[in-house]
């Protein structure tokens, strides 16, 4: 009897919890707007030095990511200053696809870090995943990329139509409205932007820590048996990942299974092909809750795109996984093939970045 007091307990406690993480979240976006729209002149100032075209925009938000270590507050700080008409929108989707791209880098650093400081284990262990999703992941949004930055006129002009007056049914701007207002005027725009930066980061960190307190034997004995299955697969990382709009938590919960050798790569590449795409589900709703039928429109553009890249992939997935366990046993093998990829990493979005300013004179 204690026990099911316990567990119902906990069951309430995490309830509450999410619900916190989810109030501080919304609230957080509507901050960043706030503060950005009254940073606007001095942001508008710094972003037209560094961000000369769709190509640095693409370089900064890849860097930002690095810098954040989480793509998802990139993403929603480039639609604060879209909606601030600090930048445009070619360079917001670029902006949201190098939020992707170097969220998948980040896993990779940090393992590299760590072996380089402990060496506890191999440096295949250290990096495996992170490796593979950062293959899986570039695999799909680099074409994503190219394709968004050749048709997106065309794209965003049939969308738009379809997201104008998209809502939250929640009047979210109107509730939290006089706060960020109030708080914007008390602190000013850059300290209140810094500490919207703060409490969306910390409330995306709270919701996967919470998520890390869930019963996740139950999840993976429901649903990680079905791996095996390719479309299914896909599926089981796509609704993990959206439902909890947590990519660390959906990878965090496979991550056992994979080291432990339960789950094959084979049967884990459709997963993270999966949570990829669920994971711009929280920049769905950041766009949402601006009222931005433009911005709306930029991210489900980039995820038409990406879905359609990802569905081409899985109907060839045998020769697809083929090519990726190929590279990743390389990279995973060699020892100096692995120092360029790592060295590469930084090096890519520092030349998108640099390149465009020093042609233009700096």
């Amino acid at each position: 009897m204690s026990d099911a007091i316990g567990r119902r307990r906990s069951q309430i406690a995490l309830a509450a919890g999410v619900f916190g993480a989810v109030v501080l979240f919304l609230f957080a976006v509507q901050l960043l707007g706030t503060a950005t729209e009254a940073a606007a002149p001095l942001l508008a100032r710094v972003f037209r030095r560094v961000v000369r075209d769709d190509v640095s925009a693409l370089g900064l938000s890849w860097l930002g990511a690095y810098v954040l270590a989480n793509g998802s507050v990139v993403a929603a700080l480039a639609l604060s200053l879209f909606t601030a008409d600090i930048i445009t929108a070619p360079q917001l989707f670029m902006m949201i696809a190098g939020s992707r791209l170097g969220a998948a880098a980040v896993v990779v650093l940090i393992g590299a870090l760590d072996y380089a400081q402990k060496r506890t284990y191999s440096l295949r262990k250290a990096v495996s995943l992170g490796v593979l999703t950062f293959l899986l992941t570039h695999s799909i949004y680099v074409p994503v990329t190219v394709v968004g930055s050749v048709g997106g006129p065309a794209l965003r002009g049939s969308t738009r139509g379809v997201t104008s007056g998209w809502s939250l049914g929640v009047p979210t701007p109107e509730f939290f409205g006089p706060l960020t207002v109030a708080i914007t005027t008390r602190i000013g725009p850059t300290a209140s932007f810094l500490l919207a930066l703060v409490v969306l980061f910390g409330s995306l960190k709270l919701f996967d820590r919470l998520l890390a307190k869930a019963d996740t034997a139950t999840l993976r004995r429901r649903f990680f048996g079905h791996l095996e299955r390719t479309w299914l697969s896909f599926l089981i990382g796509l609704l993990v990942t959206g439902v909890t709009t947590s990519v660390a938590f959906s990878l965090g919960v496979i991550v056992p299974l994979y080291n432990r050798g339960y789950v094959e790569r084979d049967e884990l590449i459709p997963y993270v092909l999966g949570a990829n795409l669920g994971t711009l589900f929280d920049t769905l709703i950041v766009a949402v809750v601006f009222e931005s039928a433009v911005g709306t429109a930029v991210v489900l553009e980039l995820i038409a795109i990406a879905t359609v890249i990802t569905l081409a992939v899985l109907l060839v997935h045998d020769r697809y996984s083929r090519l990726i366990a190929a590279v990743d046993d390389r990279l995973l093998e060699d020892r100096l093939v692995f120092v360029a990829f790592v060295v590469s990493l930084l090096a890519a979005p520092l030349a998108l970045l640099l390149v465009p300013v020093l042609l233009g004179g700096g």
